[in-house]
């Protein structure tokens, strides 16, 4: 899929394959646990932090940005109007 997507651009094969092989890495950073950044400290990788506690990992727990945080549903013109009501 990358190597379809940078052809399109037209460039020498390969530059097609450096830019290939860019895009992959990143993707691999990002699905891959031990090459993503540590959420306490985003400059240091999952990797390098086990390495140095001499640690594996045995078990995650996946998060999202914004997980569990409930948002309050309301009705814009109905807030508009109350806060008019209020003034």
């Amino acid at each position: 899929i990358f190597e379809a997507q940078s052809a399109n651009f037209g460039k020498p094969k390969n530059i097609v394959a450096k830019m290939v092989e860019g895009k992959v890495k990143k993707f691999l950073s990002e699905v891959s646990l031990t090459e993503q950044d540590f959420v306490k400290d985003p400059g240091v990788k999952i990797k390098s932090l086990l390495d140095k506690n001499n640690a594996q990992v045995i078990q995650f727990k996946r998060f999202e940005v914004g997980e569990g945080i409930e948002v309050e549903e309301t009705d814009f013109a109905a807030e508009v109007m109350s806060q008019i009501k209020k003034s």
